[in-house]
């Protein structure tokens, strides 16, 4: 379905390599994707072109801006229809993946996805708030990713209770990072992270990926996350 060539040269343009068998699988999942579109409304994106760019390559910018070690607990954040999560699974089959998504019949599908393709992951069905003050979630990824979730502020309230110290927040923008960035500064500080690494690439499309790269520094207080509707009508 997909050119694997534009694939795999798009990947090396990130500095990732992907194998014969890895092309096959994201192959597969780009089948999957836009049989599984036809019967519920998982993306605007079917062409094969724009899901090689838009989806995969994209999700693989998150490799690109953080190396993992063997084995990383890696939490997926609002994954929708799997990205990041899938292609990153797919490049690091050794990752511990939960994905985490409010919309069960979404999990389904990339879990269903996923087992065919001969991966391993964790479903989360469930709010990212709810489940950073679940003790079985909180401070337990070394990595969350998230991609068109929710402004900055928004975002690292949800994402920091749940990373351990010295875990990461790749929150993936396409514009106005710096802005997000900017107006994050308190949030960042009271949950207990920091600005570790700004990561900007230019996708094949000419559209801009930055990755920004929050760490996870010291215990986030634990009258965080507060609850969704205060966290939406009164970001920190």
């Amino acid at each position: 379905m997909i050119d694997k060539y534009q694939l795999q040269t798009e990947a090396a343009a990130l500095g990732v390599e992907l194998s014969d068998a890895q092309l096959e699988q994201f192959d597969r999942l780009a089948q999957a994707l836009v049989t599984q579109n036809q019967v519920m409304n998982l993306t605007a994106i079917t062409e094969p072109a724009e899901i090689v760019t838009k989806h995969f390559a994209d999700s693989l910018t998150v490799a690109a801006a953080l190396p993992l070690p063997t084995g990383a607990a890696v939490l997926d954040l609002g994954t929708g229809a799997g990205f990041p999560g899938l292609p990153l699974l797919i490049l690091r089959p050794d990752l511990q993946m939960t994905l985490l998504d409010s919309t069960a019949k979404k999990l389904t599908y990339a879990a269903a996805t996923a087992e065919a393709l001969g991966l391993t992951v964790q479903t989360l069905h469930q709010r990212a708030e709810v489940a950073g003050r679940d003790p079985a979630y909180r401070a337990d990824f070394d990595l969350v990713c998230s991609r068109a979730v929710a402004a900055l502020p928004v975002l690292c309230e949800y994402a920091l209770p749940l990373l351990r110290i010295g875990g990461c927040l790749a929150a993936m923008k396409s514009v106005r990072a710096e802005e997000e960035l900017a107006q994050a500064a308190a949030a960042i500080r009271i949950l207990g992270g920091k600005v570790r690494d700004i990561k900007t690439y230019t996708l094949a499309d000419g559209s801009s990926r930055t990755i920004l790269l929050i760490e996870k520094t010291s215990q986030t207080p634990t009258n965080y996350p507060r609850p969704g509707t205060q966290i939406a009508k009164k970001p920190l």
